[in-house]
Parts: C-alpha cells; structure tokens; sequence
C-alpha cells in the first residue's frame, strides 16, 4: 500500500461511532491538503470485507457523495450509528462531524 492510502486510511480508522468526516479533512488531517478527491478515489478501491469505517466518510456540504445502493448501504450505517439527516439529506457536521 503506497504512503497516501496508509496515512489516510489510519486517520479514518479513528473516526468514532457515530461521527462523521469529510473527504477534505481527512487529507488535511493526513498531511495531503487539497487531496479531498484523491480520499474518495482511495475509498472507492477498497477491498469487500473491508473493516476501514468507511461510511462515516462524507462530502463538505454534509452530504453522501454515493449514488444508487451505495448510498442506500452508507446512510443506512450511519443511520444505525446514531447519525441523522436533514430533509434535504444533509448531515449536521456541528452535531456529528468529528472534532479529535
């Protein structure tokens, strides 16, 4: 696994129960600012059976980047976290957006 993949995907690793957080933060939080895409692009190779907590990764505006069944299967994990959404579909990162 190449440098970026392993830093990016130990940030996410720590992401707690519950919390949420943003392509763009973890990249920062990794030491990669302004890689937002490249996470994505990162999380979309893994592998099934994967135990990275993936699904508490989402966009800067609150919101599930996925289409289709994926984002079926990611709203409902986060929903059987604890995570709730808005009308519009957004979650509140003041509530749930992990501050470490």
């Amino acid at each position: 696994m190449d440098q970026f993949k392993a830093q990016i995907f130990a940030v996410i690793h720590q992401i707690p129960l519950g919390k949420v957080a943003t392509y763009g933060q973890i990249a920062k939080m990794a030491g990669y600012p302004g890689y937002a895409r490249h996470v994505g692009k990162a999380l979309g190779n893994l592998p099934d059976g994967s135990s990275l907590p993936w699904h508490r990764v989402i966009n800067g505006k609150g919101e599930i980047s996925l289409k289709g069944d994926d984002f079926l299967r990611q709203r409902a994990r986060l929903m059987e976290e604890g995570v709730t959404f808005s009308i519009k579909g957004r979650i509140r990162l003041k509530q749930f957006g992990w501050q470490p």
